[in-house]
C-alpha cells in the first residue's frame, strides 16, 4: 500500500535526518527488510524500524509482506524526485559509499540468510 503525502512538512521531515537519507538511498533501487537495513547500516533493528516508519508515514515507501518480513522500496512516484535531489546535492560521501558496498554484500548473501527476499518488489532495474 502506498500512502501519498501532500504535506511538505511530513515529507521534509522524512528526508531531513542523516540516517533516514541513508535508508532512502538504500531502498531507492532494491527492496530491503528492516533486518537487512540494520545489517547494512550497522544499527539496531529497533532504531532502523523507527526511521522506516517515519519514511513510510510520509508516503515515500511501497511495501511487500513476505512471510514474517516486510520489504520496503521507494514508491515509483518519488524515485525521480529522490534522484534529482541526490544529483542536486551531490557531494562525495564516504558513509553513503560504504552503505552501497555493504548493501551489495548483504544482497549477495540473501539466499543463505533468514530473509527470503520480496517476490514482487524486485529491483527497479529488473522487469517487475
Amino acid at each position: 500500500m502506498i500512502l501519498m503525502t501532500k504535506n511538505l512538512v511530513t515529507f521534509s521531515r522524512a528526508l531531513a535526518e542523516p540516517t533516514r537519507w541513508r535508508i532512502i538511498r538504500l531502498v531507492l533501487v532494491d527492496a530491503l527488510c528492516v533486518c537487512e537495513l540494520a545489517d547494512i547500516l550497522e544499527m539496531p533493528q529497533s532504531s532502523v524500524s523507527s526511521h522506516v516508519q517515519i519514511i513510510r508515514k510520509a508516503g515515500l515507501l511501497e511495501s511487500e509482506k513476505c512471510e514474517k518480513w516486510t520489504y520496503f522500496r521507494i514508491a515509483p512516484v518519488y524515485r525521480e524526485l529522490i534522484d534529482t535531489l541526490e544529483k542536486f546535492f551531490a557531494a562525495p560521501n564516504a558513509i553513503l559509499d560504504a552503505d552501497g558496498g555493504r548493501s551489495r554484500l548483504r544482497l549477495a548473501k540473501r539466499e543463505d540468510s533468514c530473509c527470503p527476499g520480496p517476490k514482487f518488489l524486485k529491483s527497479c532495474n529488473s522487469a517487475n
